[in-house]
């Protein structure tokens, strides 16, 4: 990668954060070639503080450091697209992102968690999930079990219509039921992504 760093009278180039996992872009930081070896060499994403007038390595004082994955230049070589695991919120303030956003997947199955975690803190008059989760985990993990065995049932069969549908039965039991133990899809996602990487 040959990044050219006299575009810019500082010498300084903007580097975007992209969270590797989900695609959410996380903030926008400057960084000079020192700060890019650094960041090589440490696998910690760390900048060039204009503020500061110094290498400052996202985290150094609150400890959510962004682990490298990747850099990539763009096509003119003036600007950087760094891939990064956030280890807590990245801005300052606390959020998630810089830019105040969730730092979630955007695909359709991270917002139907959402939409199942606000059935459980705020349950709705006759919101189905909302009775589930007033029956208890019992009711719960048997419904889980029920729609595992509908979807072993229709998988011996050729209707792929029936067999998706009780595929997204199952999806979504076992969302809710994820959520009756406080966990979500992303943490099943870190499990297996430890076992990957082993």
């Amino acid at each position: 990668m040959k990044v050219d760093y006299s575009k810019y009278a500082d010498g300084l180039v903007p580097a975007i954060v992209q969270d590797e996992r989900t695609g959410r872009i996380l903030m926008l930081g400057f960084m000079n070639e020192e700060a890019v070896n650094k960041t090589k060499a440490s696998g910690k994403v760390t900048f060039y503080s204009r503020s500061k007038k110094r290498l400052w390595t996202k985290g150094e004082e609150s400890g959510n450091f962004l682990d490298l994955k990747n850099i990539l230049a763009d096509c003119d070589n003036d600007t950087l697209l760094i891939k990064a695991i956030p280890r807590g919120p990245v801005c300052h303030t606390g959020a998630d992102t810089c830019f105040s956003e969730k730092n979630q997947s955007i695909d359709f199955v991270y917002l139907l968690e959402e939409v199942i975690e606000g059935r459980r803190q705020n349950p709705a008059e006759g919101s189905y999930v909302s009775g589930l989760f007033k029956k208890g985990i019992n009711a719960i993990a048997q419904k889980v079990g029920e729609e595992a065995v509908e979807l072993v049932i229709e998988a011996k069969d050729n209707d792929e219509n029936r067999f998706l549908n009780e595929a997204a039965d199952l999806l979504f039991h076992y969302m809710i039921l994820l959520k009756a133990k406080n966990c979500n899809l992303k943490d099943v996602v870190t499990v297996l992504e430890k076992r990957h990487s082993a």
